[in-house]
């Protein structure tokens, strides 16, 4: 493999020389660890459309294109110019002085990046603070945000002093300053994300147990499919769960279990070779046609169609 040239940024001589350990793919859906020189847990770094061209031409830019999971948590801040991005087979085009934030579990792709730099920045659970962790899990999933100026001002200097501390290795608090000035910045996108949306204390009771049904349904959907089952462990009757649920968000219980089950199962069409009956039964359909009819009525299209389209 070339090495790039002296005057290629930090992030670009990193991952040329551990992209390929990105590529290798963990079964049923490719799941990138976090590299071996990142021996903290964290990683801060910049990215120019420059770089995306090197990648190309080094034949690496499928190890970004392809979809796939991360083994952390990926956030990105776009400075200048466009990045197209595909986050769960939702595609969005992140314009400058946005910021995005990626979940571990979530599968995403870059589709194209125009004239553009943008910094990024991840780490994994146990280097982030677990209240912010906690934080991270109730926000999820979210889309893009446009930050305003003044925002977008300060958590643009706080990656510029995380981006210096990453580099001064020698220090001898090396790993606590760049430990914690990384949770500064990530706890800095939070409470931009927390200002679209309600404080707890302002949630009403059907919010509040919306909130505690969408947290358990993450947790449980391969096993329980049935509202009953999520209404007993929050000890109230399926009816009331269903009234909560659907006062809040417009839908109901099932079709919130329905949807998880087919975003489940759309990622492992895509990414396994899995046969349509076997992943029926990873996500706890005995009944296979039953599943299959589930998948067309909520997805518009067969599980093959789906598999199909996706591929060509």
């Amino acid at each position: 493999m070339h090495r790039p040239t002296n005057n290629t940024n930090w992030l670009t001589l990193t991952c040329v020389e551990k992209i390929e350990t990105m590529s290798k793919k963990v079964n049923p859906i490719p799941v990138n660890p976090m590299l071996a020189d990142f021996g903290t847990g964290i990683f801060v770094g910049k990215m120019s459309s420059e770089d995306f061209q090197l990648f190309e031409q080094l034949e690496e830019i499928d190890n970004i294109k392809q979809s796939h999971r991360d083994e952390y948590h990926l956030f990105f801040l776009q400075e200048k110019g466009t990045t197209t991005i595909e986050i769960d087979f939702q595609e969005y085009t992140i314009e400058p002085s946005s910021v995005v934030f990626i979940h571990q579990n979530q599968v995403h792709r870059t589709l194209s990046f125009k004239n553009a730099t943008a910094s990024i920045w991840a780490i994994s659970n146990e280097n982030l603070n677990p209240e912010y962790l906690k934080l991270l899990e109730d926000i999820t999933p979210v889309k893009p945000l446009q930050l305003n100026q003044e925002s977008f001002a300060i958590i643009t200097e706080a990656v510029s002093f995380c981006l210096k501390l990453a580099e001064r290795k020698n220090e001898k608090l090396y790993y606590p300053l760049l430990n914690g000035s990384c949770n500064t910045l990530i706890g800095l996108v939070i409470s931009q994300y927390l200002v679209q949306s309600k404080p707890f204390d302002k949630l009403s009771r059907y919010e509040i147990l919306t909130k505690a049904f969408k947290e358990l349904l993450e947790r449980n959907f391969a096993s329980a499919k049935r509202p009953t089952e999520y209404a007993q462990q929050l000890n109230i009757s399926s009816s009331y769960l269903n009234e909560c649920v659907k006062n809040a968000t417009g839908f109901s219980v099932s079709h919130h279990i329905q949807q998880r089950v087919v975003l489940e199962a759309k990622r492992l069409l895509y990414h396994s070779n899995m046969s349509v009956k076997e992943i029926a039964t990873e996500l706890g359909y005995d009944d296979y046609p039953y599943f299959s009819r589930l998948f067309t009525k909520v997805s518009g299209k067969t599980a093959l169609a789906f598999r199909n389209k996706n591929h060509d």
